[in-house]
Protein backbone atom coordinates (compact mmCIF):
# COMPACT_ATOMS: atom_id res chain seq x y z
CA UNK A 1 0.00 0.00 0.00
CA UNK A 2 1.26 3.47 -0.86
CA UNK A 3 2.14 6.08 1.77
CA UNK A 4 -0.87 8.30 2.49
CA UNK A 5 -3.22 6.19 0.35
CA UNK A 6 -6.42 7.67 -1.03
CA UNK A 7 -9.40 6.67 1.12
CA UNK A 8 -12.89 6.59 -0.37
CA UNK A 9 -15.71 7.32 2.06
CA UNK A 10 -18.95 5.98 0.60
CA UNK A 11 -22.10 7.44 2.16
CA UNK A 12 -25.36 5.70 1.29
CA UNK A 13 -28.54 7.72 1.72
CA UNK A 14 -32.27 7.33 1.30
CA UNK A 15 -34.63 10.00 2.64
CA UNK A 16 -32.44 10.97 5.59
CA UNK A 17 -32.21 14.69 4.87
CA UNK A 18 -32.46 15.45 8.61
CA UNK A 19 -29.17 13.65 9.23
CA UNK A 20 -27.40 13.98 5.89
CA UNK A 21 -25.53 17.26 6.33
CA UNK A 22 -23.99 16.13 9.62
CA UNK A 23 -22.88 12.83 8.04
CA UNK A 24 -21.25 14.60 5.08
CA UNK A 25 -19.53 17.12 7.33
CA UNK A 26 -18.15 14.34 9.53
CA UNK A 27 -16.64 12.71 6.43
CA UNK A 28 -15.16 15.94 5.08
CA UNK A 29 -13.75 17.03 8.46
CA UNK A 30 -11.30 14.17 8.87
CA UNK A 31 -7.81 14.66 10.31
CA UNK A 32 -6.53 12.59 7.39
CA UNK A 33 -6.42 14.75 4.23
CA UNK A 34 -6.25 12.31 1.31
CA UNK A 35 -9.92 11.37 1.00
CA UNK A 36 -12.76 11.42 -1.48
CA UNK A 37 -16.37 11.49 -0.30
CA UNK A 38 -18.85 9.67 -2.52
CA UNK A 39 -22.52 10.28 -1.78
CA UNK A 40 -24.88 7.69 -3.21
CA UNK A 41 -28.47 8.88 -3.09
CA UNK A 42 -30.82 5.96 -3.60
CA UNK A 43 -33.77 7.81 -5.12
CA UNK A 44 -34.63 10.08 -2.17
CA UNK A 45 -37.89 12.02 -2.35
CA UNK A 46 -37.13 14.44 0.51
CA UNK A 47 -34.67 17.36 0.52
CA UNK A 48 -31.57 15.14 0.26
CA UNK A 49 -30.61 16.06 -3.28
CA UNK A 50 -30.72 19.80 -2.58
CA UNK A 51 -28.37 19.20 0.35
CA UNK A 52 -26.06 17.15 -1.86
CA UNK A 53 -26.00 19.87 -4.53
CA UNK A 54 -25.04 22.49 -1.94
CA UNK A 55 -21.63 20.82 -1.46
CA UNK A 56 -20.58 21.36 -5.09
CA UNK A 57 -17.33 19.63 -5.96
CA UNK A 58 -16.46 18.86 -2.33
CA UNK A 59 -18.19 15.51 -2.76
CA UNK A 60 -18.83 13.09 -5.62
CA UNK A 61 -22.58 12.61 -6.06
CA UNK A 62 -24.02 9.37 -7.42
CA UNK A 63 -27.75 9.92 -7.99
CA UNK A 64 -29.74 6.81 -8.80
CA UNK A 65 -33.23 5.36 -8.74
CA UNK A 66 -34.30 3.59 -5.57
CA UNK A 67 -32.87 0.08 -5.47
CA UNK A 68 -31.90 -0.59 -1.86
CA UNK A 69 -28.68 -0.58 0.14
CA UNK A 70 -26.97 -3.30 -1.88
CA UNK A 71 -27.37 -1.32 -5.10
CA UNK A 72 -26.06 1.78 -3.31
CA UNK A 73 -22.95 -0.11 -2.18
CA UNK A 74 -22.40 -1.35 -5.73
CA UNK A 75 -22.81 2.11 -7.25
CA UNK A 76 -20.59 3.80 -4.67
CA UNK A 77 -17.79 1.31 -5.08
CA UNK A 78 -17.97 1.58 -8.88
CA UNK A 79 -17.39 5.34 -8.54
CA UNK A 80 -14.52 5.03 -6.04
CA UNK A 81 -10.77 5.41 -6.66
CA UNK A 82 -9.36 4.78 -3.19
CA UNK A 83 -7.07 2.01 -1.98
CA UNK A 84 -9.15 1.86 1.19
CA UNK A 85 -12.96 2.02 1.29
CA UNK A 86 -14.91 3.11 4.37
CA UNK A 87 -18.70 2.97 4.46
CA UNK A 88 -20.91 5.46 6.28
CA UNK A 89 -24.68 5.32 6.72
CA UNK A 90 -26.17 8.78 6.21
CA UNK A 91 -27.75 8.75 9.68
CA UNK A 92 -24.36 8.13 11.35
CA UNK A 93 -21.19 10.18 11.92
CA UNK A 94 -17.44 9.53 11.77
CA UNK A 95 -15.16 10.70 14.56
CA UNK A 96 -12.56 13.17 13.14
CA UNK A 97 -9.70 10.69 13.73
CA UNK A 98 -11.51 7.71 12.18
CA UNK A 99 -9.78 7.59 8.79
CA UNK A 100 -6.30 8.29 10.20
CA UNK A 101 -6.71 5.41 12.67
CA UNK A 102 -7.87 3.02 9.96
CA UNK A 103 -5.07 3.97 7.56
CA UNK A 104 -2.55 3.34 10.35
CA UNK A 105 -3.98 -0.15 10.92
CA UNK A 106 -3.69 -1.07 7.24
CA UNK A 107 -0.14 0.36 7.09
CA UNK A 108 0.99 -1.66 10.13
CA UNK A 109 -0.73 -4.85 8.95
CA UNK A 110 -0.16 -5.04 5.19
CA UNK A 111 -1.58 -8.57 4.79
CA UNK A 112 -5.09 -7.80 6.05
CA UNK A 113 -8.08 -7.06 3.82
CA UNK A 114 -10.58 -5.59 6.29
CA UNK A 115 -10.71 -3.49 9.45
CA UNK A 116 -13.78 -3.40 11.71
CA UNK A 117 -14.23 -1.10 14.71
CA UNK A 118 -16.79 -0.37 17.42
CA UNK A 119 -19.61 2.16 17.14
CA UNK A 120 -20.83 4.50 19.85
CA UNK A 121 -24.62 4.26 20.10
CA UNK A 122 -26.35 7.59 20.79
CA UNK A 123 -29.86 8.96 20.58
CA UNK A 124 -30.81 11.91 18.39
CA UNK A 125 -29.59 14.31 21.11
CA UNK A 126 -26.21 12.47 21.22
CA UNK A 127 -26.85 11.02 24.65
CA UNK A 128 -24.79 7.84 24.93
CA UNK A 129 -26.88 4.67 25.05
CA UNK A 130 -25.79 1.72 27.21
CA UNK A 131 -23.94 -1.11 25.52
CA UNK A 132 -21.06 -3.47 26.24
CA UNK A 133 -17.88 -3.54 24.17
CA UNK A 134 -14.63 -5.44 24.43
CA UNK A 135 -11.98 -2.71 24.32
CA UNK A 136 -8.98 -4.94 25.03
CA UNK A 137 -8.86 -7.30 22.06
CA UNK A 138 -7.56 -5.24 19.15
CA UNK A 139 -5.53 -7.33 16.75
CA UNK A 140 -5.47 -9.50 13.66
CA UNK A 141 -8.17 -12.11 13.26
CA UNK A 142 -8.45 -14.90 10.71
CA UNK A 143 -11.92 -16.43 10.74
CA UNK A 144 -11.60 -18.63 7.64
CA UNK A 145 -11.01 -21.94 9.39
CA UNK A 146 -13.76 -21.19 11.92
CA UNK A 147 -16.26 -20.38 9.18
CA UNK A 148 -15.49 -23.62 7.39
CA UNK A 149 -16.52 -25.37 10.60
CA UNK A 150 -19.65 -23.23 10.73
CA UNK A 151 -18.50 -21.26 13.78
CA UNK A 152 -18.33 -17.49 14.35
CA UNK A 153 -20.30 -16.71 17.53
CA UNK A 154 -18.15 -15.07 20.24
CA UNK A 155 -14.96 -15.41 18.19
CA UNK A 156 -14.68 -11.80 17.00
CA UNK A 157 -14.72 -8.81 19.38
CA UNK A 158 -16.45 -6.49 16.94
CA UNK A 159 -18.87 -7.20 14.08
CA UNK A 160 -20.25 -3.69 13.57
CA UNK A 161 -22.93 -2.16 11.39
CA UNK A 162 -22.10 -0.34 8.15
CA UNK A 163 -20.33 2.69 9.65
CA UNK A 164 -17.71 0.49 11.31
CA UNK A 165 -16.67 -1.36 8.13
CA UNK A 166 -13.47 -0.60 6.19
CA UNK A 167 -11.90 -2.64 3.39
CA UNK A 168 -9.04 -2.66 0.96
CA UNK A 169 -10.37 -1.96 -2.51
CA UNK A 170 -8.64 -5.12 -3.75
CA UNK A 171 -10.80 -7.21 -1.39
CA UNK A 172 -14.03 -5.43 -2.31
CA UNK A 173 -13.33 -6.20 -5.96
CA UNK A 174 -13.87 -9.86 -5.02
CA UNK A 175 -17.15 -9.09 -3.21
CA UNK A 176 -18.85 -6.35 -5.22
CA UNK A 177 -21.08 -6.02 -7.09
CA UNK A 178 -23.26 -7.92 -4.65
CA UNK A 179 -26.76 -9.36 -5.24
CA UNK A 180 -29.10 -6.38 -5.19
CA UNK A 181 -32.10 -8.25 -3.82
CA UNK A 182 -30.45 -8.19 -0.37
CA UNK A 183 -32.21 -4.87 0.01
CA UNK A 184 -31.84 -4.48 3.79
CA UNK A 185 -28.73 -4.69 5.93
CA UNK A 186 -26.51 -5.62 3.01
CA UNK A 187 -23.55 -5.00 5.31
CA UNK A 188 -24.03 -8.53 6.69
CA UNK A 189 -23.14 -9.93 3.28
CA UNK A 190 -20.06 -7.67 3.09
CA UNK A 191 -18.87 -8.74 6.53
CA UNK A 192 -19.41 -12.47 6.16
CA UNK A 193 -17.88 -12.75 2.68
CA UNK A 194 -14.87 -10.67 3.76
CA UNK A 195 -14.36 -12.91 6.80
CA UNK A 196 -14.50 -15.94 4.51
CA UNK A 197 -11.93 -14.56 2.05
CA UNK A 198 -9.10 -13.15 4.13
CA UNK A 199 -7.86 -12.13 7.57
CA UNK A 200 -8.40 -8.66 8.98
CA UNK A 201 -8.10 -6.45 12.02
CA UNK A 202 -10.52 -5.65 14.84
CA UNK A 203 -9.82 -2.16 16.12
CA UNK A 204 -11.52 -2.08 19.50
CA UNK A 205 -12.19 1.65 19.59
CA UNK A 206 -15.36 3.62 18.99
CA UNK A 207 -14.71 5.64 15.83
CA UNK A 208 -18.25 6.32 14.61
CA UNK A 209 -21.53 7.44 16.12
CA UNK A 210 -24.52 5.26 15.31
CA UNK A 211 -27.61 7.35 15.88
CA UNK A 212 -30.62 5.41 17.14
CA UNK A 213 -33.78 7.16 16.01
CA UNK A 214 -36.53 4.54 15.72
CA UNK A 215 -36.23 4.03 11.99
CA UNK A 216 -32.88 2.24 11.87
CA UNK A 217 -32.61 -0.73 9.54
CA UNK A 218 -32.27 -3.13 12.45
CA UNK A 219 -30.74 -1.82 15.68
CA UNK A 220 -33.26 -1.63 18.53
CA UNK A 221 -36.29 -1.88 16.23
CA UNK A 222 -39.57 -3.16 17.62
CA UNK A 223 -39.89 -5.58 14.69
CA UNK A 224 -36.26 -6.62 15.03
CA UNK A 225 -36.91 -10.37 15.02
CA UNK A 226 -38.79 -10.26 11.72
CA UNK A 227 -36.17 -8.04 10.08
CA UNK A 228 -33.23 -10.13 11.32
CA UNK A 229 -34.96 -13.32 10.23
CA UNK A 230 -35.34 -12.06 6.69
CA UNK A 231 -31.78 -10.68 6.61
CA UNK A 232 -30.26 -13.98 7.72
CA UNK A 233 -32.26 -16.04 5.24
CA UNK A 234 -31.31 -13.82 2.29
CA UNK A 235 -27.69 -13.57 3.41
CA UNK A 236 -27.40 -17.35 3.89
CA UNK A 237 -28.65 -18.00 0.38
CA UNK A 238 -26.18 -15.66 -1.30
CA UNK A 239 -23.30 -16.82 0.91
CA UNK A 240 -23.99 -20.35 -0.30
CA UNK A 241 -23.82 -19.12 -3.89
CA UNK A 242 -20.70 -16.96 -3.38
CA UNK A 243 -18.71 -19.21 -1.03
CA UNK A 244 -19.94 -22.80 -1.36
CA UNK A 245 -16.98 -24.06 0.67
CA UNK A 246 -18.51 -22.32 3.71
CA UNK A 247 -21.72 -24.34 3.50
CA UNK A 248 -21.66 -25.21 7.22
CA UNK A 249 -21.58 -21.52 8.09
CA UNK A 250 -24.31 -20.55 5.61
CA UNK A 251 -26.44 -23.41 7.00
CA UNK A 252 -26.01 -21.95 10.48
CA UNK A 253 -26.90 -18.45 9.25
CA UNK A 254 -30.04 -19.92 7.69
CA UNK A 255 -30.93 -21.70 10.94
CA UNK A 256 -30.62 -18.39 12.77
CA UNK A 257 -32.92 -16.79 10.21
CA UNK A 258 -35.52 -19.51 10.79
CA UNK A 259 -35.16 -19.04 14.56
CA UNK A 260 -35.77 -15.28 14.39
CA UNK A 261 -38.68 -15.77 11.99
CA UNK A 262 -40.30 -18.19 14.45
CA UNK A 263 -39.84 -15.62 17.20
CA UNK A 264 -41.47 -12.94 15.09
CA UNK A 265 -44.27 -15.36 14.17
CA UNK A 266 -44.00 -13.89 10.70
CA UNK A 267 -41.93 -14.29 7.55
CA UNK A 268 -42.63 -12.33 4.39
CA UNK A 269 -43.21 -13.95 1.03
CA UNK A 270 -39.79 -13.08 -0.43
CA UNK A 271 -37.97 -14.70 2.50
CA UNK A 272 -40.23 -17.77 2.23
CA UNK A 273 -39.28 -18.19 -1.42
CA UNK A 274 -35.57 -17.86 -0.71
CA UNK A 275 -35.82 -20.29 2.22
CA UNK A 276 -37.55 -22.85 0.02
CA UNK A 277 -34.93 -22.36 -2.71
CA UNK A 278 -32.06 -22.78 -0.24
CA UNK A 279 -33.49 -25.94 1.31
CA UNK A 280 -33.95 -27.46 -2.15
CA UNK A 281 -30.15 -27.37 -2.60
CA UNK A 282 -29.21 -29.30 0.57
CA UNK A 283 -29.39 -32.99 1.38
CA UNK A 284 -31.71 -34.42 3.99
CA UNK A 285 -29.00 -34.66 6.67
CA UNK A 286 -28.14 -30.97 6.31
CA UNK A 287 -31.82 -30.02 6.29
CA UNK A 288 -32.35 -31.91 9.56
CA UNK A 289 -29.29 -30.25 11.10
CA UNK A 290 -30.51 -26.80 10.04
CA UNK A 291 -33.87 -27.29 11.73
CA UNK A 292 -32.34 -28.89 14.82
CA UNK A 293 -30.07 -25.85 15.22
CA UNK A 294 -33.02 -23.51 14.69
CA UNK A 295 -35.02 -25.38 17.34
CA UNK A 296 -32.07 -25.34 19.75
CA UNK A 297 -31.54 -21.59 19.33
CA UNK A 298 -35.26 -20.94 19.69
CA UNK A 299 -35.50 -22.89 22.94
CA UNK A 300 -32.19 -21.56 24.26
CA UNK A 301 -33.24 -17.93 23.97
Amino acid sequence: MQDNPLVSIIINNYNYDRFLQSAIDSALNQNYPNIEVILVDDGSTDNSRQIIASYGNKIIPVLKENGGQASAFNAGFAASRGEIICFLDSDDLFFPEKIAEVVDVFARHPDIGWCFHHLRLVDTNYNILPQEHDYNSSGEYDMRSHLKKGKLRNRLPCIPATSGLCFKSSLLQLILPMPENIVILSDNYLKFVALGLTKGFCLCKELSFQIIHGNNACTRRRDRNQVIGKIHILTAYWLRIKLPNLDKFSNNVLAEGINYSWRAKNIDDSAKLVLKKYLSTVNMADKINIYLRAIYNYLKK
